[in-house]
């Protein structure tokens, strides 16, 4: 049976952004493992995460053959004007060398925008997957790779000899190519310095290893902190890059540490007497504004006492894992209709451990069938009505009240 870890809340407010439609394909279970794919080249995912998950890089041409852009051009400028989508404009004026980087966070304006002919301009949306379903089913395409590392779905468009500079990324990356042409160059640049004063972060005297033009369905993975320059040649071109979650150890310890303090519950400290500081050992002292070392050593316990429980812990990560970004919400949803299945909304992140399920930064305890059930919600990112059915009637009242905060929807038949 499924039971929250947090008293009950309450819907969350409806956005007045329009929410990602339905997508046009169900989610799909995980493949095989060890089946070979065509998006890796050939190699089946265990292969690929054995030999070039964070070791080296790897080109696959047509690695997507026939791909089609997720979403057209007039429509990513589009949405690089809403306030709820995350979008950049970068204009480089080639004659002016490292002075002639501009950098522009969106909201962006049409009028705003570069002319199309003008060379050496980009425009980058993130998060493209919490709008566009097709941006969500290409996603969805390496979850080989843990949810709670995927992170999301990026596209920039570039007009002739538009990019962003020779960076590093400090995480894992797919560039995938879906229209145009563009020329990536790579390097492992160790030790390398950015140049200073400039509004991107840009490697001074980048040293390329190795260089290729990508076309439309051809992809390139790079490790973390390759060094890499991309820029669109023969006219305009469009890259998705898939990007993933590398959290520094001190944001994780920060993130985890603030959702136990909200957390922090000691039964004893509940009774007719809590334990409080005592100290009846304590003489007179002339040096009243010394922090006695008794209550630190106090204060040091119950922390410990917090941070020595692996369940507590456990279901703070999950909750800081599964959070959704800023600029998500949902709309209130109508109730499950009978004999249905049900399917997570794109912008849902589900996670879960072995005691509870993490969704949208909430948590549950979960044990037996209904674990099993949930287990494979979030696998799968969908149940059919016969699983459903199924369910427990604690279960199927969470599901629908899921579905009424617009974390599920129906799923058709």
């Amino acid at each position: 049976m499924a039971s929250s870890t947090k008293s009950p809340k309450s819907p969350r407010p409806s956005s007045a952004a329009s929410p990602a439609p339905a997508a046009s394909h169900p989610d799909r279970a995980v493949a095989p493992l060890g089946q070979p794919v065509e998006l890796l080249g050939g190699l089946s995912a265990e292969q690929f995460m054995s030999r070039h998950w964070q070791r080296k890089p790897l080109l696959v041409r047509q690695a997507l053959p026939a791909v089609v852009p997720p979403v057209s051009r007039a429509e990513m400028f589009e949405l690089a004007q809403r306030d709820d989508v995350e979008s950049r404009l970068v204009v480089r004026d080639l004659e002016r060398g490292d002075a002639g980087w501009q950098l522009r966070s969106g909201p962006i304006a049409r009028r705003s925008l570069p002319p199309l002919r003008q060379p050496g301009w980009t425009v980058l949306v993130q998060g493209l997957n919490l709008h566009v379903p097709a941006a969500h089913e290409l996603l969805m395409r390496f979850r080989f790779v843990p949810q709670a590392r995927l992170d999301d779905l990026m596209v920039s468009w570039a007009s002739e000899g538009g990019g962003v500079g020779p960076h590093f990324d400090s995480y894992d990356v797919f560039l995938i190519q879906v229209s145009g042409r563009r020329r990536w160059r790579i390097g492992r640049q160790a030790g390398a310095r950015l140049k200073p004063d400039l509004p991107l972060k840009i490697i001074d005297d980048f040293q390329p290893e190795q260089e290729w033009v990508l076309e439309p369905g051809d992809m390139l993975y790079l490790p973390p902190g390759w060094a890499h320059d991309g820029d669109a040649v023969d006219g305009e071109c469009m890259t998705c890059s898939v990007g993933f979650r590398s959290p520094h150890r001190s944001e994780l310890a920060r993130e985890t540490l603030l959702r136990l303090a909200d957390a922090v519950e000691d039964p004893a400290d509940e009774g007719v007497r809590p334990v409080i500081y005592r100290d009846p050992a304590q003489p007179a002292t002339v040096t009243p504004g010394l922090i006695p070392g008794e209550l630190v050593e106090f204060a040091r316990e119950g922390l410990q006492r917090v941070l020595e429980d692996p369940d507590a812990l456990a279901r703070a990560l999950g909750e800081y894992m599964s959070e959704p970004k800023a600029q998500v919400s949902f709309d209130i949803g109508n109730p499950l209709p009978e004999g249905c299945g049900v399917r997570l909304d794109p912008r849902t992140c589900m996670l879960y451990d072995a005691r509870h399920v993490y969704v949208n930064g909430d948590s549950w305890r979960a044990g037996g069938r209904d674990a099993t059930t949930l287990h494979q919600l979030a696998d799968a990112r969908r149940l059919d009505a016969a699983v459903v059915a199924r369910s427990s009637a604690a279960l199927q009242e969470l599901l629908m009240q899921w579905v009424e905060d617009g974390w599920l929807h129906p799923l058709e038949a």
